[in-house]
């Protein structure tokens, strides 16, 4: 069959494709304009007592479609599935991406909590057991602990993605306290930061230890609580990092106070450069780049695939809280924006 222009302006209607059950689906056009022409030469109606063809001068062309109708000449059996291209974004092969990968990310996620926590079982009593022993002989910087949560950790990411390290050489030695400082982007960055093995403190929520086993351990490890809307509780956050360090321990920071939602660096609070600038620790900024995209904020139950990669920046010294904090920002948030 051949199609008809008519030598008329082109009208059309959106595609939609046709498919039977159990058999591939076939583009069909339901445009006004569009006629099907059953041989090569003309293309003949009757029109009351007259017969007329397409290159008739009495013909008014647009008169051909006065009578055409249009729900017989789309009619579509009852065994056919419509189903709009736009639905599969134009592919007929992609029909519902969208819902297949989120069914698949929530998989992945529903996994990945579900070998935390088989991990973290295990692990949590070898930290229950050991722990007397460590309050006794290394009560600020809690070795043993940490290189269980960095196990655990370890043991957690590595089936699901990859974590990849650049500037590790920028990492000060093992026995130097430090504060370190990120971006915030996803749940996952405490995961990918254990797996450093560097025993810093993290700061969290008091809610948070109140979750079995994951909680409990963060206890054990040292994590310092915070309330985040008592002034009270973050002087005391603040006091308690400043005797840490003193004392041979390490501090790490989310200077943002919280995740970011769009992938943007929100503004950095001077907390922990406070911290660094009275103790004379060096500050070590870390930009995490991809957790945002693999467990984005406000979307826990779910795991994209992909990667993560972790850049380790040189150690700024100061005793200026500002310009400390203006220096680690810049450093991060120029990664950030060479890799968006």
């Amino acid at each position: 069959m051949e199609v008809l222009s008519c030598c008329t302006p082109f009208i059309s209607l959106p595609t939609i494709s046709l498919k039977s059950r159990g058999s591939p689906a076939k583009p069909v056009m339901c445009s006004i304009v569009n006629i099907v022409q059953t041989n090569n030469s003309a293309f003949r109606r009757k029109h009351g007592a007259t017969m007329w063809g397409p290159f008739n001068n009495n013909m008014n062309v647009y008169q051909l479609f006065d009578d055409i109708n249009l729900q017989n000449w789309c009619k579509v059996p009852r065994n056919v599935v419509v189903q709009s291209e736009l639905a599969g974004t134009g592919s007929p092969h992609a029909a519902y991406p969208l819902a297949e990968f989120q069914l698949g990310s929530k998989v992945r996620g529903i996994c990945f909590y579900a070998v935390t926590a088989v991990a973290a079982i295990f692990l949590f009593v070898v930290m229950l057991v050991t722990h007397p022993f460590v309050i006794l002989f290394d009560r600020y910087r809690r070795k043993v602990h940490h290189l269980v949560a960095k196990i655990w950790a370890t043991l957690t990411v590595l089936p699901f993605f990859k974590v990849e390290f650049e500037g590790l050489e920028n990492l000060p030695p093992p026995e130097t306290a430090a504060v370190y400082v990120s971006n915030h982007q996803s749940f996952l960055d405490i995961y990918t930061l254990l797996i450093l093995g560097r025993n810093f403190k993290f700061i969290s929520k008091t809610g948070i230890f109140v979750f079995p086993v994951i909680g409990w351990a963060m206890f054990l490890m040292g994590t310092i609580p915070l309330k985040r809307m008592d002034s009270k509780s973050q002087l005391d956050c603040l006091k308690r990092c400043i005797d840490l360090v003193k004392q041979g321990a390490s501090v790490f920071f989310f200077p943002e106070g919280t995740r970011s939602k769009d992938g943007k660096m929100g503004v950095f609070k001077k907390g922990a450069f406070s911290v660094a600038a009275k103790t004379g620790a060096p500050v070590v900024p870390i930009t995490l780049l991809g957790t945002g995209n693999l467990m984005p904020a406000g979307m826990e139950v779910t795991l994209n695939s992909g990667s993560v990669k972790v850049v380790i920046h040189k150690p700024i010294v100061g005793n200026n809280p500002e310009i400390l904090c203006e220096k680690a920002r810049n450093t991060i948030e120029d990664v950030l924006i060479h890799h968006s």
